[in-house]
């Protein structure tokens, strides 16, 4: 299935904006210039600028306009964000190919997993390790370990999330060319059962500059 056009559209300007071609500061085009360009309503282009402010990519300013950013963010938006394979994630932050190479193994559980998935110390648990690079550049990288009897997030009921700028393991250092000592921004996520049990546990690193900060939107509503 084709993209709605107003993915496409905010797409197209976010991985503008991520390259730095549209550098912050600048003034997107007008409603009616950017409905004209790509032939689509007004409706569509609000929906696009929509998407790019929850990205954290623009901001409106009063009777002016929309403008670039500052810095751009990571935005997480919850849930969308979270569940999303890296290949979408990334797709909108660059015009570069974006090369996703997963590693799946099978491994004993180690005292500090054990007690987390609430299972014993050598059991069989699942690592995959994901490593992702923009264009040739690696710019991220994640260990992610779940029972052996699980696949994904289906049984998830809750998200559990933990930042931090820290030091990296040895592989996070090596995969992401950090020099000694340098730190990286990291997110640490827990997803768990609605019974209180951990099915999945995740560990991502990202290089410090690449993220100003991570901003998270919560759907507030009644119901959600």
């Amino acid at each position: 299935m084709a993209e709605p056009a107003y993915v496409s559209i905010s797409g197209a300007y976010a991985r503008r904006i991520r390259s730095g071609d549209l550098a912050p500061g600048t003034q997107l085009p007008s409603h009616a210039e950017i409905a004209k360009q790509h032939g689509v309503s007004d409706i569509v282009v609000r929906k696009a600028i929509e998407l790019l402010r929850s990205q954290g990519l623009v901001r409106p300013v009063r009777r002016r306009g929309i403008f670039v950013a500052d810095r751009p963010n990571l935005v997480r938006i919850s849930p969308e964000r979270q569940m999303q394979s890296p290949e979408v994630t990334f797709s909108t932050e660059s015009e570069q190919s974006i090369a996703v190479d997963r590693e799946t193994e099978q491994i004993a559980a180690t005292d500090e997993l054990a007690e987390t998935f609430g299972v014993s110390t050598g059991d069989e648990l699942t690592r995959v390790v994901t490593r992702v690079s923009d264009g040739g550049k690696p710019i991220s990288i994640s260990d992610t370990y779940q029972r052996a009897d699980t696949t994904g997030v289906a049984d998830a009921a809750v998200l559990e999330e933990t930042l931090a700028d820290q030091l990296p393991t040895q592989a996070h250092a090596e995969w992401l060319r950090t020099t000694p000592g340098s730190l990286v921004k990291t997110v640490h996520q827990q997803f768990f059962a609605a019974d209180g049990r951990v099915v999945m546990v995740s560990d991502i690193s990202y290089p410090q500059d690449r993220y100003d900060a991570f901003v998270f939107r919560m759907d507030l509503t009644s119901g959600a």
